[in-house]
């Protein structure tokens, strides 16, 4: 069995292609009928020429004619209607094709985001398929086509006269040698170029999505510096592949034109010796563009395979990328339902992780219980581990050691879907969506109802700033919610965590990077959150978290002290530290527990 990268990307898209075998079975039908018309045709040039012309008959000759017209039409016919099926399989098998990576980018781990910039994964899902769609599709259609043509002409040609078609196959060999040559050339010269343009279509997304920042500090010239490296890069790749694409198809327009030559000539020595009619020969020659003409053209049909091969190589790393790990449990679909339906408990016990399996542990040795009802705080300082705490609950990261038990079920053994409806998350990043603000909160979802979207806004105190927007909850955003002030971004991102309904709301530094007078209303709607629901946050002001009923101090992955608020303050350590080194002079009950992060 063939087992070249090649075959199996060939086989890849003709899995996706063979859902539309209807289209693609009749545009192959008319494969036959252009191949006989190309045959058809020089017979019919001999029969006009040696038994009407040369003796100087006309009669029925003009019946003859009408018949290379009629042959000619029904060629152009099949050609096109060929062309456009197989070409419409092709661009909805791309259209396929595009569609399943888009589900695959979805389903996959946090830790392959962590490793490939946003813009190489965009490259592969919009350059690199229009190759395919457009080079490899087209390029395949002529490639095929040409091939049954040129083999059915020159078996055509043995049959008018073999030893004219011994002359042409001379030149076969080391076109061939040659072609097969800057094939090879072009396929790494192709895969350079999809590479660097890849490289340089992340950067450039890096770039303009911090374009603010590059002017702020005056970077312009530092940053096209680099990105003229990676366009350079790609510039070079492509200059060769233009020399060896524009060598290969002169040399073969050279050797036609010689051949054509060699043809004329020995042909015209056999007409005058009476070897050879003038009708075979002139249909010979008829047939030479015929073969010449589709060889001449496969080399920007294998250029444009050999392009698609090259964008073939990054997609299929898309395709062979894990998806997210979802767990696997003994237990059943309903006993896994009827087990998650609610939420009861949460446990770390001794876990231990660390970012890609390698280098020091974030978490180190962590364990704590949570029961519904219970608000549980995590403080500490920066890099401390208390946001890889709540990455981990929510399945970002699945590789921790020891043991987390969620109602009592561990849980790298639950598939995320089964666990989601649980948990809630308020984010300290926010990215909203250039749709409208019903929307963004709601994220599309049907059962999510229109009173349900006020009632979130309602819940966290953004109703009043919404309903003074022109079109209220209609209101279009735009670039991430530009068009708003980061205060009012961030209450619609929490209306957002609240309408999922999740029974544990997670707070991550919902109050990091936003004004005194959003802050206030969020730490109002925080607070009811600690009266109604199971809370985990992360580092807010003391006025909220200091009724919580566990509080962990974190400090280098590890758990130093825990314990509620008034007996932290008793021990009078880390945690009273904190609580120095951040105090707000302005109100005791506006302390800021730690430092950010």
């Amino acid at each position: 069995m063939i087992k070249s990268p090649d075959f199996q990307h060939l086989k890849h898209f003709f899995e996706y292609a063979s859902r539309y075998k209807k289209t693609a079975v009749i545009g192959l039908l008319m494969m036959p009928i252009s191949v006989a018309a190309n045959l058809l045709f020089p017979w019919l040039i001999i029969q006009v020429i040696d038994d009407h012309l040369t003796p100087g008959k006309y009669d029925g000759m003009m019946w003859l004619i009408a018949i290379m017209l009629v042959v000619l039409v029904f060629n152009y016919i099949a050609d096109a209607i060929y062309t456009y099926c197989l070409r419409l399989t092709g661009q909805k098998a791309v259209f396929d094709m595009r569609m399943a990576l888009f589900q695959r980018i979805l389903k996959l781990p946090r830790t392959y985001y962590d490793k490939t910039p946003t813009g190489v994964t965009l490259s592969r899902l919009t350059s690199d398929l229009e190759v395919i769609g457009e080079s490899f599709v087209l390029g395949v259609l002529s490639l095929v086509k040409d091939s049954i043509n040129t083999i059915a002409v020159l078996i055509f040609m043995f049959f008018i006269n073999w030893q004219l078609a011994l002359l042409v196959l001379l030149v076969f060999p080391p076109v061939l040698m040659l072609t097969q040559y800057v094939r090879n050339r072009l396929r790494e010269m192709y895969t350079i170029t999809r590479s660097s343009l890849a490289k340089g279509t992340g950067y450039l997304q890096e770039c303009l999505l911090g374009v603010k920042t590059v002017q702020l500090y005056g970077a312009e010239q530092e940053v096209e510096s680099k990105y003229h490296s990676y366009t350079e890069d790609f510039l070079h790749a492509q200059l060769k592949t233009n020399k060896y694409d524009a060598t290969l198809f002169s040399i073969i327009t050279g050797i036609t034109t010689i051949t054509i030559g060699l043809i004329i000539w020995f042909g015209s020595g056999k007409v005058l010796a009476g070897a050879v009619s003038l009708g075979v020969l002139i249909a010979f020659i008829n047939t030479l563009e015929k073969v010449f003409v589709p060889l001449r053209d496969f080399t920007s049909q294998i250029a444009s395979i050999q392009r698609s091969f090259a964008a073939f190589e990054h997609i299929e790393e898309l395709f062979v990328e894990e998806l997210e790990e979802q767990g696997k449990t003994l237990l059943s679909a309903e006993t896994l339902k009827d087990k998650l339906t609610n939420f009861e408990t949460l446990e770390f016990k001794n876990v231990r992780f660390r970012y890609g399996g390698v280098g020091p542990y974030v978490l180190d040795d962590v364990s704590f219980a949570l029961s519904k009802g219970e608000q549980l705080a995590l403080v500490g300082t920066t890099g401390s581990g208390k946001s890889t705490v709540i990455r981990i609950m929510s399945k970002a990261y699945m590789d921790y050691e020891g043991s987390i038990l969620l109602n009592g079920i561990e849980l790298s053994s639950i598939p995320k879907d089964s666990m989601l409806h649980l948990f809630s998350l308020m984010q300290q990043d926010v990215f909203l969506f250039e749709e409208n603000i019903h929307f963004n909160i709601s994220l599309g979802a049907d059962e999510i109802s229109d009173d349900a979207v006020v009632d979130a806004a309602e819940y966290v105190y953004a109703h009043d700033f919404i309903i003074g927007l022109p079109s209220q909850y209609q209101f279009e955003l735009k670039n991430s919610g530009s068009n708003l002030s980061a205060g009012q971004a961030q209450l619609i991102s929490f209306a957002r965590s609240v309408a999922q309904g999740g029974q544990v709301m997670m707070l991550d530094e919902a109050t990091s990077s936003v004004d005194s007078i959003t802050e206030s209303l969020i730490q109002k709607a925080i607070g009811r959150l600690f009266e109604e629901k199971t809370v985990i946050a992360i580092a807010h002001r003391l006025s909220t978290i200091r009724h919580s009923d566990q509080i962990l101090v974190l400090n280098q992955g590890k758990i130093v002290e825990q314990g509620n608020h008034q007996e932290l303050l008793a021990m009078n350590g880390v945690y009273s530290s904190l609580l120095t080194d951040n105090t707000n002079i302005a109100d005791d009950e506006d302390e800021l527990l730690s430092k950010p992060g």
